[in-house]
């Protein structure tokens, strides 16, 4: 087993891996993963790294679970496989989306795709070829082709995408971002039978202040289209046109899209600007947006939300369909070095859940966080768990 595959089966539900073990716990006899890296099923409890064999707390904590993939190709393998265990036809895809992983922008606006009725999850090519990982899960995957594109099982966006074997394909290409996400948009509103209400914007040039675009699209079904800082592309122009004046979120500040690019788009929908000093302040901003056709809205507890690293922009579309799905959610971007960010931290501390009497009567946080420790660190993971964990609530004044 490669270690692209292993980091995809590492990135399964903790409880596939608790059933692995049987019902009577894990055998004491298991062999270990001879490569060495993966998350080993049936580790016995007599083996002193019993627990964090099983995924704990790396891979998994009582409020937070952990895609462990190394790279965003095999968090995509693990995400898609998580929202479509397989095992009975409810458990499949109609079709997943094909792109490149060097292709962020790409990424980004295919995961519109994942939103009702299409319901595509997305897998990552490299360099025109299918990754290990992505292989296998496009295989565990096996979608069904009875989705809304007809007998379409792959959606390919971009040409140098490569046609898997044996499936039915369908191709979204464009010469440049702005035309690839216009067409995106187009087979997204052909599947939806009319245009969305409502648009996300964003720069061409700053993936990370794009990337919580994509949980977005994915839960809403409104497209992402890009602009250059100083210019509104023709391609983007016309997409806009066929929204018949939608509302336009524009992500970032004027240092992504200049004061003059908003003005010209208000000439075809009504714009608010959702901006901030980092990516990580726009995307907790987006996680508390709401207005006009829709938004998050999160600003109090009981919700899921994804953690990504912004220094993995096709991370975003890997990670989309956990907030189309389970518990959805925005995605939250921690710091490049995968810490947690006090703009985060004081957003987790505002929507964290509490309790006056009885914790069961209460509402609850999950955490889903996207990459190995190298995206995001166990500190990370361990503080994210604390910020999330439902807490008494004194009334008392001290």
């Amino acid at each position: 087993m490669g270690p692209a595959l292993r980091a995809t089966a590492a990135a399964v539900a903790v409880a596939l891996l608790l059933t692995a073990c049987g019902k009577d716990g894990p055998s004491s006899s298991a062999p270990a993963d001879p490569g060495g890296g993966g998350v080993v099923l049936g580790v016995g409890g007599d083996q002193p790294e019993a627990a964090q064999e099983l995924g704990f707390p790396g891979f998994a904590t009582k409020n937070t679970t952990r895609v462990a993939g190394a790279d965003p190709v095999a968090d995509a393998a693990g995400v898609a496989q998580a929202v479509f265990p397989g095992g009975v036809p409810a458990a499949r895809p109609p079709a997943v989306v094909l792109a490149d992983e060097g292709d962020w922008q790409a990424a980004v606006a295919g995961a519109v795709l994942m939103a009702r009725p299409v319901r595509a999850p997305m897998l990552l090519a490299r360099d025109g070829d299918l990754p290990e990982a992505t292989a296998a899960a496009l295989r565990r995957l096996d979608p069904t082709g009875s989705g809304v594109l007809g007998r379409a099982q792959v959606i390919r966006i971009g040409d140098e995408v490569p046609q898997p074997d044996g499936l039915q394909a369908t191709t979204v290409a464009g010469g440049d971002p702005f035309e690839l996400a216009a067409a995106i948009d187009r087979i997204a509103t052909t599947a939806a039978g009319e245009p969305s209400d409502q648009v996300v914007v964003a720069g061409a040039h700053e993936p990370a202040y794009a990337m919580p675009a994509a949980a977005w699209a994915a839960k809403s079904g409104d497209p992402v289209l890009f602009v250059e800082r100083d210019a509104v592309p023709e391609a983007t122009a016309a997409a806009l046109r066929r929204h018949e004046q939608p509302q336009i979120l524009v992500l970032g500040g004027p240092g992504q899209v200049s004061d003059a690019v908003v003005e010209q788009l208000g000439e075809l929908g009504a714009v608010t600007r959702i901006g901030g000093a980092t990516p990580q302040h726009v995307a907790v901003s987006f996680a508390r947006f709401a207005g006009g056709a829709g938004g998050w809205g999160v600003v109090d507890p009981g919700h899921g939300l994804v953690f990504a690293n912004p220094g993995q922009p096709a991370a975003a579309g890997a990670a989309a369909p956990l907030s189309s799905s389970g518990s959805y959610g925005p995605l939250l971007l921690t710091g490049d070095d995968g810490s947690l960010p006090n703009v985060v931290v004081q957003y987790l501390l505002d929507i964290q859940p509490g309790y006056q009497s009885d914790p069961v009567r209460g509402v609850y946080n999950h955490g889903w966080l996207i990459g190995d420790e190298q995206a995001i660190t166990l500190a990370t993971q361990s503080r994210i768990d604390a910020l999330l964990e439902i807490s008494p609530v004194n009334d008392e004044a001290p």
